[in-house]
């Protein structure tokens, strides 16, 4: 099993991919992990999909939303611990720009307030790391591990504003999970015309049929101004009877609907 992931070496979605049994390729970005599923070069592909701070990753909502051939296989939701790392040597007195991905930086937003020292955005964590090796005016905020590969010291732990962050990743594949009595379905859909009560009677036939829903989403269809597409996950899978209705009763109050994949919820196992 070949798994690729949103690398390099010491990201979160590394370390949310290792979850997983086989061995891991980095790629550069959500793009290409998913492109190496399609093509067959990868078995898996781990990407993130939504932050419990900072929100949804919508590159990765709109690639499954187009791509047919993408399925959910699982889902991995991984507590996020941000550090702030300096070099050997160096003390925060020393510390003129803080660098890290962006996410990482909206995620300890008010830490750095407190600190008052600019910031400067860089492609993910560890290449924040990689661009400080050497520099003591400088530091990044990332992981353990990049501070474990990239030879720096933790100066403070767990720097994120909010002690609950997480982070949900998707591991992606090219066909459908089987029934495990403990799924999570997740579809994307438009509505055929803008009309009063369109959504909300389509979300009637999940409550008809006592169906939880866990997340709903919109993102702009990028077909005109006021157009969107939904995002919805409801727990249950594709082929059980009762999802089969209730996806059956809406395809009359839809534009399309496409299933992204029915999957294990997390910590059901």
């Amino acid at each position: 099993m070949i798994i690729g992931f949103l690398g390099p070496s010491g990201t979160f979605t590394e370390e949310a991919a290792s979850k997983l049994s086989g061995d891991l390729r980095s790629f550069d970005s959500i793009v290409e992990v998913l492109e190496a599923v399609k093509s067959r070069e990868v078995d898996l592909g781990v990407v993130p999909i939504e932050n419990s701070v900072e929100g949804s990753v919508g590159v990765t909502l709109d690639i499954m939303a187009q791509e047919d051939s993408l399925k959910i296989m699982r889902e991995i939701i991984l507590p996020i611990r941000q550090h702030l790392l300096l070099n050997p040597g160096a003390g925060l007195e020393d510390v003129k720009e803080v660098y890290s991905h962006s996410q990482a930086l909206a995620q300890c937003r008010h830490y750095l307030e407190k600190l008052g020292i600019p910031t400067r955005a860089t492609v993910s964590t560890t290449a924040a790391a990689k661009t400080i090796k050497g520099k003591p005016e400088r530091a990044a905020i990332g992981t353990s591990r990049a501070a474990e590969i990239y030879g720096l010291v933790i100066a403070d732990l767990d720097i994120q504003d909010y002690p609950n962050n997480t982070t949900r990743f998707l591991a992606i594949g090219d066909h459908d999970n089987v029934c495990t009595g403990k799924d999570k379905t997740s579809i994307v859909f438009s509505l055929p015309d803008d009309h009063p009560g369109g959504l909300y009677d389509l979300l009637g036939e999940f409550a008809t049929f006592n169906i939880n829903l866990t997340k709903i989403e919109s993102r702009p269809s990028k077909e005109r101004l006021g157009s969107y597409i939904f995002f919805l996950d409801f727990e249950g899978h594709r082929e059980e009877k009762t999802i089969r209705n209730v996806l059956n009763n809406i395809r009359s109050k839809v534009g399309y609907v496409k299933i992204i994949g029915s999957y294990p919820r997390e910590g059901d196992d």
